[in-house]
């Protein structure tokens, strides 16, 4: 026991790792096309929680802004790249990288600076022990209500074009004209965080509050920095996926209000 927490062995881990295993081995009988993937997923858990584990360590112990915010900018593009990713049709031109990434900066970065600044006040603000996880949460969350939202704007523009160029020729601007899809990706984008919150507590346990209560924090403690967790994801999730459909509705249009879906790439 370390700390009050319960410590695992290697070979503790490996009877997790055997289940996996055997899951794979099931939906491949199963002929379900998951085996390789749940086995790659698996091997990337390892290594790269693995690397992040070595990474923290040191920059705890060194505690320095400038490292910190090194981290945070690489956590913020490799999340701007999964946004991308996810899309089956996306901007062409970088656009997908970059209204993924600005959003994500914008509502993310603000949200978790003044939580830290203000609301939980560590000394100095950027200690990494507190900055780090509570970002990677806000990016976690906000790149998932981002990518959502990016892909039910553009997929619902490709397959609405007709009803789109329609409102267009009738006279309605590029706002009326998409005004339903925009609402559409909005919700989408919204809807996890929502439905985290309503179950929260009776459905589910969220993860925060549980690793707290694992590490031997008192669940009333726990809870309170989970409920403020979960209000600072809601608003930087909602924030992001406002800001990046707003944007990329208005990439879809040019200046004389025409559709350009050839400002579109399908991902096959």
């Amino acid at each position: 026991m370390q700390g009050g927490v319960i410590e695992l062995s290697w070979w503790q881990l490996s009877i997790g790792a055997s289940l996996v295993v055997a899951l794979a081995g099931v939906t491949h009988l199963g002929r379900l096309g998951l085996g390789k993937d749940l086995l790659v997923a698996g091997l990337r858990t390892v290594i790269q929680l693995a690397i992040i584990a070595f990474v923290l360590e040191a920059l705890f112990a060194v505690a320095s802004l400038p490292w910190v915010a090194l981290m945070a900018t690489v956590m913020l593009l490799i999340a701007g790249y999964e946004v991308m990713s996810r899309q089956k049709h996306r901007l062409v031109g970088g656009w997908a990288f970059g209204i993924g990434t600005v959003s994500m900066f914008l509502s993310s970065f603000t949200v978790t600076v003044l939580a830290l600044a203000f609301i939980i006040g560590p000394e100095p603000w950027y200690t990494p022990q507190y900055a780090i996880p509570l970002l990677g949460m806000m990016l976690g969350n906000t790149m998932t209500g981002v990518a959502l939202g990016m892909d039910r704007l553009t997929d619902g523009a490709w397959r609405q074009r007709q009803v789109i160029e329609g409102r267009l020729m009738l006279g309605m601007d590029w706002r009326a004209a998409v005004a339903d899809i925009r609402r559409d990706a909005m919700r989408s984008g919204m809807i996890p965080t929502i439905n985290a919150m309503a179950a929260a507590g009776v459905v589910s346990l969220p993860g925060m509050m549980t690793g707290q209560i694992l590490a031997g924090t008192a669940p009333a403690l726990a809870v309170k920095y989970q409920i403020l967790v979960m209000f600072l994801i809601t608003v930087g999730t909602g924030f992001g996926t406002v800001v990046a459909v707003l944007v990329g509705s208005r990439r879809l249009f040019d200046g004389r209000q025409r559709l350009r879906l050839d400002r579109l790439k399908s991902s096959g």
